[in-house]
């Protein structure tokens, strides 16, 4: 395939145009992307009116990225630094001026962000940054791939965080290398208080160009640095953080140096002067560090490794005392990996997050499969190309070329014609957690999202080509992050075989590993269904389903047991356990054996949680009155009529509500019925019982017979079927990047997509612009034009109202369980007010 197939242009965003605005150079550019898949970047744009250059922070959520919410940072000088925390949730922007803030989200909404804490080390330019390490880490074993156990696949690695609170919970905070040579630390108390400390890095300081922080196992720090030139070492520090008598103390230790190979090689001895980066090859490996040195027009990369040696001894000590001959003293030495050839001018590098296992039987098996994420890091060069290089080999993997760069021609090698002006490059690059995409930030602003083949290119068959997808999924599965970048390798041919073999490994984990990840896999098949024509009503099942386990939680928990040292089971256990017992297909025989005690709620939370009963009420009308019609896998609830453990949470819920209808008749689901004498709720549970009996039993699912489906016939002529407000099939970009096509689009402006063919057909089940809006984990109705504030999930698409209109804690305990991410996970983000 050669390397070029690797990589290709899934979109790119820009900035408007503006006559007085032009870009400065010289200033250098920084973006970081966080697990739950938003960037943050800065962007060198100036503008003639206004003098100075405001210093902001954009932040973007890669499913929409036009969708940018660009905060005035209140930084002085240029930023430095961007760095995410492990849950992808805060950000600290560092500059050169030597302030530090962390920013969190208001409200916990991705478009709304800001900076409570900070520190400063006052007009000390920052270097480097990174959040202390936090003791979590996993390694992905490649060659356990196809091992039923997750725990297998990702193992658990023994990493001591870098400073504990009392009991072992770690401590939150930050490090920060200055240019002068300082390291400062900030730690956050659980009762916000920030405690900073800042010690010289050595005793000799000298100018710290670049640096960067690791971790090691034992939770130290480890800080390399380098003043810029190739001449000079580059230096390593070991920095342990403690807290003494409620005050940060830092130490510091000198670690063994390193000279680049280049500079001591005689064919290039003074051709590199200048070291340009400086990076350890991963937050979590502080025994490899890359290095690159460049000239004006080219750069050499090395890579270099900490290894423990043997220090041999001199034979006179030999001889007079045996014991040191025994055991040869240890000593730890730098020793070079890799180096590439002579290479363009390197403009920027990215690492790989995923915490891919390195062993040899891994590598291996790796390479026979070709499964390529987090081997490759990324370097990006002036002439606007891009090349994926192996991170112990360094050899070229992929190779992506920019708009201005050429590609290479079969002549004898001719030095490449420099075009006039600039060429158009990254200043920034990161991979996402996955590794299957890249984003660039370039000297004109624009950002670039590449995909990145987990083959780099190589031709596999259909079978290979979901393994390596499934892997990832698994692993954002039991990550909880963000899987959005996988999303963008997944054609509509592999969805159906996706979902069945994600559902296949899901059911091989053991029970309480099911229902840690029982709602994450229902999201992680909504988001795969929304990619082909063919499985798109499935994506409101799922969402359907997610509501439903919510509710069912939610009600079930309202119920307390009468006596309070009952030993056995909870009340909404006991609920389960006979309503699967008793199988009688008459309601008030199943409510007979429950202790009706248990049920007694006060008036006003039966009355608040009105809303959500009649979703219940109106959902089971729904499926069944579709059971006649089921052959058309079209509609949505398809699914629904033969999943036995949805319909047995149904008819649980269903007894629930019945008895809550005894003690307020005004909490049960209004039906517009036909007679004025039949009990519709007694109609629909004998009904639903009869379908659930089918579908009980996964294993052997029966048909239902023809009394049952004539039955439901004449349910459109007893009741008034309702209409379900089904989830809007949302506006991201995902969905548009499959056929591999190209999409530009400019920030601040949402594009007019052109929808694919997929929601033309579903457009009857969703609301047309104009009609009557649905809040849709509240089920309240809004109106046509909304005058309350809502919020909608970047997922999924579901509105609700960023403020509550009920106070009852039932309905607090309700909205707690969507306050932070919606119900599928994904981020809320504040709308904007004229949304209709």
């Amino acid at each position: 395939p050669g390397p070029a197939g690797g990589m290709d242009l899934a979109y790119v965003c820009e900035w408007e145009k503006k006559p007085k605005s032009n870009h400065c150079p010289s200033i250098p550019l920084v973006c970081a992307w966080s697990c739950r898949n938003l960037i943050a970047f800065t962007t060198d744009l100036r503008n003639e009116e206004e003098k100075d250059l405001t210093h902001m922070v954009h932040i973007i959520d890669t499913e929409h990225p036009w969708d940018v919410y660009s905060v005035n940072s209140g930084h002085t000088e240029v930023i430095t630094c961007l760095e995410w925390d492990q849950s992808g949730s805060r950000l600290l922007s560092a500059d050169a001026d030597g302030h530090i803030k962390c920013w969190s989200m208001t409200d916990h909404l991705a478009n709304s962000w800001e900076s409570t804490v900070g520190s400063v080390v006052e007009g000390d330019p920052v270097v480097a940054l990174s959040w202390l390490h936090n003791g979590v880490k996993l390694a992905l074993h490649v060659e356990k791939s196809g091992a039923s156990n997750f725990g297998e696949k990702f193992s658990r690695v023994k990493f001591s965080p870098s400073l504990t609170l009392f009991g072992g919970k770690p401590m939150e905070g930050w490090i920060a290398v200055t240019i002068s040579g300082l390291v400062t630390v900030s730690l956050l108390k659980p009762n916000g208080q920030v405690l900073t400390a800042t010690e010289s890095l050595c005793r000799l300081r000298c100018r710290v160009a670049l640096a960067d922080v690791a971790f090691t196992g034992g939770g130290n720090i480890v800080v390399a640095t380098s003043d810029g030139s190739s001449t000079s070492p580059v230096q390593f520090y070991k920095v342990c953080v403690s807290v003494v008598n409620e005050k940060c103390k830092i130490d510091t230790e000198i670690l063994p140096s390193l000279f680049m190979r280049c500079t001591t090689d005689p064919a290039r001895k003074d051709k590199y002067p200048a070291i340009t980066h400086l990076k350890f090859l991963a937050r979590d490996m502080s025994e490899q560090v890359l290095l690159c040195a460049s000239n004006q027009n080219n750069s050499i990369v090395e890579c270099w490794s900490l290894r423990k040696e043997g220090l041999p001894v001199n034979n006179i000590f030999q001889q007079i005392s045996p014991v040191v001959g025994d055991k040869q003293p240890m000593i730890l030495k730098w020793r070079i990996l890799s180096a590439t050839n002579d290479l363009d001018r390197v403009s920027a590098v990215a690492l790989p997050k995923l915490p891919i296992s390195l062993t040899n039987t891994d590598l291996k098996v790796a390479n026979d499969t070709k499964f390529f994420p987090g081997l490759g890091l990324a370097l990006a060069f002036h002439d606007g190309s891009v090349h994926i290089v192996h991170r112990l080999s360094l050899q070229m993997m992929a190779v992506f070329y920019g708009s201005s760069s050429q590609r290479p021609v079969d002549e004898p090698s001719l030095k490449r014609p420099r075009t006039a002006g600039p060429l158009v490059h990254f200043k920034a690059m990161q991979l996402s957690w996955t590794s299957l995409a890249l984003a660039g930030v370039d000297s004109h602003g624009k950002l670039s999202m590449l995909r990145i083949s987990p083959s780099m290119g190589h031709v596999l068959d259909m079978n290979m080509s979901l393994r390596h997808l499934l892997f990832l999924l698994e692993y954002c599965m039991v990550t909880g992050y963000d899987w959005w970048d996988i999303l963008l390798h997944v054609q509509p041919s592999m969805v159906q075989n996706l979902v069945e073999k994600l559902h296949e490994e899901y059911m091989r984990q053991n029970a309480a590993l099911q229902q840690v990840l029982s709602t994450r896999i229902v999201a992680m098949k909504a988001s795969l269904c929304k990619l082909s024509s063919s499985t798109i009503a499935r994506v409101c099942d799922y969402h359907a389903k997610l509501f439903l386990i919510a509710i069912s939680c939610t009600l079930k928990s309202l119920l307390r047991p009468h006596f309070l040292n009952t030993p056995d089971k909870s009340p909404g256990d006991r609920l389960t356990e006979i309503c699967s017992k008793i199988t009688d297909v008459d309601i008030d025989k199943v409510m007979i054996n429950l202790k009706t005690e248990e049920f007694v709620l006060e008036m006003t939370t039966l009355q608040s949680l009105q809303q959500l009963i009649q979703w219940v009420g109106d959902f089971v009308l729904y499926l069944l009155a579709s059971l006649p019609n089921q052959g058309s896998p079209v509609r949505p609830g398809h699914s629904f009529l033969r999943d036995g453990a949805s319909l047995g949470m149904f008819r649980e819920l269903m007894v629930v509500i019945r008895i809550w209808g005894l003690l307020k008749p005004s909490c049960l689901p209004v039906y517009t019925a036909t007679s004025d004498t039949q009990d519709s709720m007694s109609l629909l549970f004998r009904l639903l019982t009869k379908l659930w009996l089918c579908c009980r039993e996964e294993n052997h699912i029966t048909e239902p017979d023809d009394a049952l489906i004539d039955e439901c016939c004449l349910l459109p002529s007893q009741l008034l079927i309702p209409n379900i407000d089904w989830l809007p099939i949302n506006d991201g970009i995902i969905s548009k990047l499959q056929n591999k096509q190209l999409v530009r689009l400019q920030f601040g402006k949402a594009p007019g997509l052109v929808g694919h063919t997929v929601s033309s057909q579903f457009d009857a089940f969703v609301r047309a612009p104009g009609q009557p809006k649905i809040d849709h984990l509240r089920r309240l109705h809004l109106g046509a034009y909304p005058t309350e504030e809502c919020k909608s999930c970047t997922r999924c698409g579901c509105v609700t109202m960023l403020k509550s209109p009920n106070k009852v804690t039932a309905v607090k305990q309700w909205e707690q369980r969507w306050i932070k991410n919606c119900l599928c996970g994904g981020l809320w983000r504040k709308m904007p007010l004229s949304y209709s």
